[in-house]
């Protein structure tokens, strides 16, 4: 299983390659804690789909400095709560979402992360980062080229 974390423009910032898939809703503080290692400062916006939704860790995430968190909750009853993922603030955020779910598969049609070429666990870590590298590289050419037209 791997995990991917993407700013702006489809970069991807950071990676992680699990051995065993771990309970989504386990993922979302320790990303939130990378970023603001990474970037000194939590992000604006956090996106995820529902595995991800845990109270507590909406609660927690919005307390390190995230402004919107954009999970859902699909099993609330809360006519308040549906009401919060029916803002339009909201509803970019879940399309950001589905557009980072194509980033990942980008990532194995066009970089092979299918099927790695190397063995072990270690190998699997080597081939993702460097299909994520790869995938980075033509992502700032992408917007080099553009912003020079």
């Amino acid at each position: 299983m791997v995990q991917v974390q993407e700013a702006e423009n489809q970069i991807i910032t950071h990676y992680e390659v699990f051995a065993e898939r771990p309970a989504d809703s386990a993922l979302l503080v320790p990303a939130v804690e990378e970023h603001r290692r990474r970037f000194g400062r939590a992000p604006y916006l956090a996106a995820a789909d529902a595995g991800f939704y845990s109270q507590r860790d909406e609660k927690t995430i919005q307390a390190m400095g995230v402004k919107r968190v954009a999970i859902p909750n699909r099993s609330t009853r809360s006519e308040e709560r549906r009401r919060w993922q029916k803002q339009r603030w909201f509803r970019a955020g879940q399309r950001w979402r589905t557009g980072s779910e194509g980033r990942i598969s980008v990532l194995k049609r066009r970089h092979g992360l299918s099927r790695c070429r190397y063995r072990g666990f270690h190998g699997m870590e080597r081939w993702v980062g460097l299909g994520v590298i790869a995938d980075n590289l033509i992502q700032i050419g992408r917007c080099l080229a553009m912003q020079r037209a």
